[in-house]
C-alpha cells in the first residue's frame, strides 16, 4: 500500500487510465467486428462506412497511447485489403 501522496495520486492516475484504456480497447473490437460482419455480409458501401469508423477509432486509440501505432496500422491495412478485394470481386462481370 502507498504511503506517499505522490504515490497514491499515481495510484489513482493509473485507475483513471486502466478504465479509459479498456473502454477504448472495447469501442475497438465492437468496431472491428462490425467492419469484419460488413465485409463478408454487407454490401460495399456499408463495408466502407465501417471501415472510414474503425480507422477513425484506431488512429484515435493509437494517438492517445492505448494501442501502438505499428498495430492500428496493421488492423487497417488488412481490412484495406479485404475491402479492395471486395470491391474488386463486386466490379468482376458475372460470366
Amino acid at each position: 500500500m502507498a504511503h506517499s501522496l505522490s504515490a497514491k495520486k499515481r495510484i489513482r492516475q493509473n485507475d483513471k487510465a486502466r478504465a479509459r484504456n479498456r473502454a477504448r480497447r472495447t469501442t475497438i473490437k465492437t468496431h472491428l467486428r462490425d467492419c469484419r460482419e460488413q465485409l463478408l455480409h454487407g454490401s460495399f458501401e456499408s463495408a466502407d462506412a465501417a471501415y472510414r469508423k474503425v480507422c477513425k477509432i484506431l488512429d484515435r486509440a493509437a494517438n492517445h497511447g492505448t494501442i501502438h501505432g505499428n498495430a492500428a496500422a496493421r488492423r487497417k491495412s488488412r481490412l484495406a485489403k479485404r475491402l479492395a478485394a471486395m470491391q474488386q470481386k463486386q466490379a468482376a462481370p458475372s460470366a
